[in-house]
């Protein structure tokens, strides 16, 4: 696994870097840099700024282009490695191929950043720049075009928003985090179905809710759906189902709802032959009552979701006693992250159909979407 971390002067990247080399056994590798060192990196006498703790570069982990980085760690792929020199696109494109590479961008505000560089610069003895020469550097290292790092960050699977003004908060928001978690690189069988089912929900229609699903047997797609109007019908949010267009309240005339939803489409598209037996349906919401009874009708062995839903307990009674396993799958954490807050540890709950009955007045059994 090799880790790149991008972003700004004093937004991080060295702490998480030395995070992971303390707390998880990563080596750090150094990429040679082609180009100037940007003002941003520099006092207010243009000279340039260490470090805040001598940086002990090992010869033997040194390279001078990333071809030749990329053939070191693609011999070790199965070792833990960590750079801070993704210097521009370029260099992203190359590590982008190889599946071992994630690339996590860290920010923080700009008077956060600021306040760093001038603490780096004062125990150097330098003077540091004012505030609005580090912002117009700081503008010049990101936006410049052709040379600015704001398209690479973008580009980053991670994003973190690192605002914290002590090491140990920031320790404990990535040891929450997970972040050397492989499933970053190759998602499991339960992430991949789940990510299949987020994309199915894009095809929604509906103007409730946006919920996707797939059916899978023996780890192969037998069939997906989405909610919304039936074929050869107006699409609701073109105006085919007056109860969703009607801001009606959830669970308020649902005999008059036209949509089907995306597990009954799975369903139809399947049949019950096809469906057979060990056959999981994976959607991004918890079944509703109406579909849980459909698919304990159909044989479906087990449910795996990634949201709570506000609907009747019943549902989770219904796969108790229709032998249907149900269980709630949380992914890694991605996109944009704020250490600053609190994370929740990262968990996959099992809901077993021996022990689903005690936990169906536990509020964190379902929860509602925001």
């Amino acid at each position: 696994m090799l880790i790149g971390l991008c972003g700004g002067i004093c937004a991080g990247k060295t702490a998480i870097a030395s995070y992971l080399i303390e707390e998880h056994q990563f080596t750090r590798i150094y990429l040679a840099r082609t180009t100037a060192t940007p003002a941003v990196e520099k006092s207010a006498s243009n000279d340039i700024v260490p470090p805040p703790t001598p940086n002990t570069i090992d010869a033997r982990y040194t390279f001078p282009d990333v071809s030749s980085l990329i053939a070191f760690v693609t011999l070790r792929w199965q070792e833990r490695w960590v750079t801070t020199d993704i210097w521009d696109e370029r260099v992203a494109d190359a590590l982008f191929v190889r599946p071992f590479f994630l690339l996590v961008s860290v920010d923080a505000p700009v008077s956060v950043r600021w306040q760093r560089f001038k603490d780096r610069c004062a125990a150097n003895q330098l003077t540091p720049p004012t505030l609005e020469d580090f912002v117009l550097r700081n503008d010049e290292h990101l936006f410049a075009p052709g040379t600015g790092l704001q398209a690479l960050f973008q580009r980053a699977q991670l994003k973190l928003l690192n605002s914290n003004t002590l090491l140990p908060p920031l320790y404990a928001a990535l040891k929450s985090l997970n972040l050397p978690n492989e499933a970053r690189l190759r998602p499991s069988w339960d992430q991949y179905f789940m990510q299949l089912a987020d994309l199915a929900a894009h095809r929604c229609n509906c103007m409730k809710r946006r919920v996707g699903c797939v059916i899978v047997r023996e780890k192969r797609v037998i069939s997906t759906g989405y909610n919304g109007t039936p074929r050869g019908m107006t699409n609701c949010n073109q105006g085919g189902c007056p109860r969703c267009n009607n801001a009606t309240k959830g669970g308020v005339d649902l005999s008059a709802c036209l949509c089907l939803h995306a597990e009954e489409n799975a369903l139809l598209e399947a049949g019950r032959d096809r469906i057979g037996e060990n056959a999981i349906l994976y959607c991004n919401t918890c079944p509703c009552l109406t579909c849980s009874v459909k698919i304990t009708q159909v044989g479906i062995s087990e449910v795996v979701y990634n949201q709570g839903y506000l609907v009747d307990t019943k549902t989770a009674e219904i796969f108790a006693e229709g032998g249907v396993r149900l269980r709630q799958f949380s992914p890694p954490r991605a996109g944009i992250v704020d250490l600053s807050m609190p994370l929740p540890h990262a968990s996959t709950t099992d809901i077993n159909v021996e022990d689903v009955r005690q936990i169906l007045n536990d509020v964190s059994f379902v929860r509602p979407l925001q």
